[in-house]
């Protein structure tokens, strides 16, 4: 007969393996679809925000030009 420390550590074990049988789901969930998105999205907002700087540096351009031809 099994003491009660060997059911216990034996639940413990079985625990421990459905625990990390999820992470590792919930990994691959993260790599399959959750990376991918950050990585488009990320690009994107790096690409809007390049032509925003873009645009800032055309207006301070336009501006230092307007302000030395008035002196």
């Amino acid at each position: 007969m099994a003491s009660k420390f060997d059911q216990t550590k034996r639940k413990f074990d079985e625990a421990t393996a459905k625990i990390e049988q999820e992470i590792k789901g919930v990994v691959q969930h993260l790599n399959d679809h959750v990376v991918p998105k950050i990585r488009t999205e990320g690009t994107q907002a790096l690409r809007t925000l390049a032509q925003e700087l873009q645009k800032l540096a055309d207006r301070m351009d336009a501006s230092s030009k307007s302000g030395s031809e008035q002196k």
